[in-house]
């Protein structure tokens, strides 16, 4: 059996379990598996990042910051785009399917011991993401890695990648977010998430409306953690345009950064970048080190974001970003005006059915000439009927397309017309990644061709 075979058959056997959307506060039952593995994420450096938008982006920058400053770093986001390996980096590259077969076989048989546990208290086995979490923390501590940076999977407290201790809390900005499972007011939202701050850590928060600001207070003064907040003890002082990205001058904790290029769209990605920098001075030095000038270029200058305003096709233009809620929609429509220099921009949408579709709906019309409606390739879709009858609702018209090759040929072909055209495939981190490998399976900047 080949290296990829073995790691696929590790994602199916991860896929056999509760799925990712199978939700309960019980990070007990992981920490039990990684107590008989020897606790594997003690054995590094954490940088620990929640919030609702902007948290893979701002994991990838202080990932890169990090790598430029000499040291070996893991990183673990979800969801994937294309593959699941994307989701463990070691080192900035997607782990080898050698690693992920390996690193299972070391935990394989202390599953069945807690699964067994699990039984006989009468609770349900081991779910798809305690496992992958587990994977990924052992991964890390088998490469092994100085600092792992590590995105929540859902809110904070409970959630199992709370399991390791951060040095390191980081917020990105929240909004309203999963309120049937993280609680039906932004403050018992934000009192979840601020769950990863622990005794004696650095905090550091981008913005945040008053109420959540005060709850981050609250909690990080109960830990005697410190705690830092964008437009207070950092900032984007300055952001141009430039070409293939935009120009930041950031006040950090420790120093000021002027003129960096971060080969990113949107406003908000400048935001994000002011965070990680903050990030990673409090890791490195706290207030008393800034980072040298060549590291926060080489660090920035490296930094991706694959399936976030990201530039898929040529002639005409095509961009992807998953946009997957209300918050993140308007960040997408903010950027297409301050960002890109069209008349006209065509969206392909396509929303899974546990998402707030009304409300990226809501966000992204006034942005939008043509709505091409389709459906991501998931049993949790929502329906590309269901869609164009939102948009229709609201006084413009969708047409419908039953596979997102489908909508992306009409959504091209409409923007190909003129110059001052162009397509942005947004709605879902599902879609987003199917747009991607589309992309590149039709070669989509060699250009249109009829």
């Amino acid at each position: 059996m080949s290296d990829i075979e073995r790691a696929d058959a590790v994602y199916e056997a991860l896929l056999s379990r509760a799925g990712e959307r199978w939700v309960q506060p019980r990070k007990e039952r992981t920490a039990r598996l990684l107590a008989l593995l020897d606790d594997p994420q003690r054995t590094y450096r954490v940088i620990h990042i929640t919030g609702t938008n902007g948290k893979t982006s701002t994991a990838r920058m202080i990932e890169s910051l990090l790598r430029a400053h000499g040291l070996r770093t893991g990183l673990f986001t979800s969801p994937h785009l294309e593959r699941f390996t994307e989701r463990i980096m070691i080192d900035g590259e997607p782990i080898a399917d050698a690693a992920v077969a390996e690193v299972w076989d070391e935990i394989e048989p202390f599953v069945g011991i807690v699964d067994a546990e699990l039984e006989a208290a009468g609770d349900a086995p081991l779910t798809f993401f305690e496992l992958l979490t587990v994977l990924a923390f052992l991964a890390a501590a088998d490469a092994p890695v100085d600092v792992l940076v590590l995105e929540v999977g859902m809110g904070g407290s409970w959630d199992s990648t709370n399991t390791a201790d951060g040095d390191v809390a980081v917020f990105t900005p929240i909004a309203m977010d999963h309120a049937d499972r993280l609680g039906d007011t932004i403050e018992k939202i934000a009192e979840v998430k601020a769950g990863i701050i622990k005794d004696g850590a650095a905090v550091v928060s981008a913005q945040q409306p008053a109420e959540v600001a005060a709850v981050l207070r609250r909690v990080a003064e109960a830990h005697d953690a410190s705690i830092a907040f964008e437009g207070d003890e950092f900032g984007l002082v300055d952001q141009r345009l430039a070409v293939g990205g935009q120009q930041l001058t950031i006040r950090g904790l420790a120093g000021q950064y002027v003129d960096e290029y971060l080969p990113q769209y949107g406003a908000h990605q400048g935001h994000n970048a002011a965070l990680a920098v903050a990030a990673v001075e409090a890791l490195i030095g706290g207030a008393a080190q800034a980072i040298a000038a060549d590291i926060l270029s080489e660090g920035l200058q490296n930094a991706t974001s694959p399936g976030r305003l990201q530039l898929l096709g040529v002639a005409p233009t095509v961009v992807v970003d998953a946009a997957h809620n209300p918050h993140g929609a308007q960040a997408l429509a903010q950027s297409l005006d301050d960002s890109f220099d069209f008349d006209e921009w065509g969206l392909v949408l396509g929303v899974l059915a546990d998402k707030d579709a009304a409300g990226i709906v809501d966000r992204l019309l006034p942005a939008v000439t043509e709505i091409f409606a389709t459906a991501p390739d998931s049993d949790r879709a929502n329906d590309a009927d269901a869609v164009a009858d939102l948009v229709e609702e609201r006084g413009r018209r969708a047409s419908v397309h039953s596979t997102l090759a489908e909508a992306a040929d009409a959504a091209r072909e409409w923007a190909s017309q003129s110059e001052r055209r162009a397509v942005v495939i947004a709605g879902s981190v599902v879609l987003a990644g199917e747009a991607i490998m589309l992309a590149e399976q039709e070669d989509w900047k060699s250009g249109w061709r009829q």
